[in-house]
């Protein structure tokens, strides 16, 4: 695989760096802390979203390092000790990291990734996991809603011109066949992930030659295998479909190829697909698949399927790689809990007045209930580090905000949901590869009831707490933000 890593220990936000002065002068650099990443609203009033992400977050760790002409730089904004440049000359990282595997269906609130380390570490490292997670998660769930719109045909993500940037291109094509594209028209992200990247031909082939059946025979001829013919150039019914069938007959019945493909790119494409599916078929070409594309999404993709728009594959373009719909993932990166002098964990909490913005305080884990008779995901229970699911037990559930609203789930099983990552500042996690993850996603998906699944007002899956961390948030809201252990 093709190495496309970079130095990008500098990409951060600049408060970062003076924290970490701040912290480095007041003798507290070496205190450790804990910080929760994790976001609060899934992406177009779904039901889910898929956690994408952690390898590049695995890669910047292992890369970070501040080389001569950072810290002269640093040193030029005349705001930093000496003594601190010459600590962020010997950076490294040395902390723990817990993560949800990429791939797995996750809900708001619950912590995709916890960061154990030291005050200046953890708080460096903040805009990177964020900026990684933030832009292939909600990738990876939008990719997967117009998937599931699309009711088996062919995805391929089309979006690498309108993406914001190289970047957005390159890993926006990877999210997405996390999310179950099965292609993409973005080369690099074939040649450094292993992403199937495949394309034939833009309208400007066809207006290069004389005529457009010229066009059609000589692609024809140069690709008789994977001969799919843009016939939207001029006029679809009149020129394109006859002529696509006049170089299909000449060119690849003699060498007895019968699959080949079409693409619309404009028009009223259920009337044409209709219309076109006809004429395919009248002059022998059953096999000919059908490809449309056009700034489709699942709203459009689950319409044209709705009307019988004789579709074989979608290419999904912009609404894809900006998930124009909603284009903002809206994670976050909370301090959680800090240790003392003895090693104790002492909780942290963030309150406000809006009640979304609340923070669960801890160091926690999650279990994922389903069930044992149907596979089904029932719950999620987020824990304190140290608590355990008997899931020979029943286990009694509750809406945090809604405390009698309880359920009695029995016959489940408890799965933890995160993976250590890092310990010590050596990675320990085994990255698995692309083409498991994208499983993981597709399995993780069919776990869900289709309550949760479905596009309009899904139902509300339920994320709880367990009953000793609710009461601890309790007990440091009403202490305002203090935590007073009972006795």
């Amino acid at each position: 695989m093709k190495d496309i890593s970079r130095n990008l220990t500098m990409l951060c936000d600049f408060y970062e760096l003076t924290m970490g002065n701040g912290y480095f002068a007041k003798g507290m650099k070496d205190k450790i802390v804990y910080f929760d990443a994790f976001y609060r609203q899934n992406p177009d009033n779904g039901g889910f979203a898929v956690f994408a992400g952690l390898e590049q977050i695995v890669e910047y760790i292992n890369n970070l390092r501040f080389d001569e002409d950072d810290i002269a730089y640093l040193r030029s904004k005349k705001c930093f000790s000496e003594e601190f440049l010459q600590y962020l000359a010997n950076f490294h990282f040395t902390g723990d990291i817990w993560a949800i595997p990429e791939g797995t269906v996750v809900f708001p609130g619950e912590p995709l990734l916890t960061v154990r380390a030291t005050a200046i570490q953890a708080q460096f490292v903040e805009t990177y996991i964020l900026m990684m997670l933030n832009h292939q998660s909600l990738i990876a769930t939008k990719a997967a809603r117009i998937t599931r719109a699309s009711k088996g045909r062919a995805v391929s993500e089309f979006g690498s011109r309108r993406a914001q940037g190289a970047d957005a291109a390159i890993l926006g094509a990877r999210a997405a066949y996390i999310g179950g594209c099965g292609s993409t028209a973005c080369t690099i992200s074939d040649e450094v992930y292993g992403v199937p990247a495949g394309g034939t031909m833009a309208h400007s082939w066809v207006q290069m030659f004389d005529s457009e059946y010229e066009a059609f025979e000589s692609y024809c001829k140069i690709y008789p295998s994977n001969a799919t013919l843009l016939v939207d150039t001029y006029n679809v019914v009149e020129s394109g479909i006859p002529n696509a069938i006049k170089a299909f007959n000449k060119v690849l019945k003699p060498l007895g190829i019968t699959r080949c493909g079409i693409r619309i790119d404009s028009g009223d494409i259920t009337y044409l697909t209709q219309k076109v599916r006809k004429m395919l078929d009248d002059a022998g070409w059953t096999e000919c698949k059908i490809i449309i594309s056009n700034s489709l999404d699942e709203y459009l993709i689950r319409e044209l399927i709705r009307q019988g728009a004789c579709v074989d594959a979608f290419g999904v373009g912009e609404r894809l790689i900006t998930s124009k719909s909603d284009p903002v993932f809206g994670g976050v990166y909370k301090l959680c809990a800090v240790e003392d002098e003895s090693g104790r964990i002492i909780p942290k909490i963030k309150i406000s007045e809006n009640v979304g913005k609340i923070t669960t305080p801890h160091f926690k884990k999650i279990y994922r209930l389903r069930g044992r008779d149907t596979g089904k995901a029932e719950a999620d229970l987020i824990c304190l580090h140290d608590e355990t699911v008997d899931d020979t037990q029943p286990i009694e559930l509750f809406d945090p905000e809604h405390v009698w609203k309880r359920k009695i789930l029995e016959n489940y099983t408890a799965t933890e949901l995160m993976v250590p990552v890092f310990q010590g500042g050596k990675q320990v996690y085994k990255l698995p590869a692309l083409e498991d993850i994208r499983a993981r996603c597709k399995a993780e998906i069919e776990g869900m009831w289709d309550e949760v699944r479905r596009f309009n007002n899904p139902h509300n899956y339920y994320v709880d707490l367990s009953e000793k961390l609710w009461k601890l948030k309790q007990n440091m809201l009403l202490n305002k933000g203090v935590w007073k252990p009972e006795k």
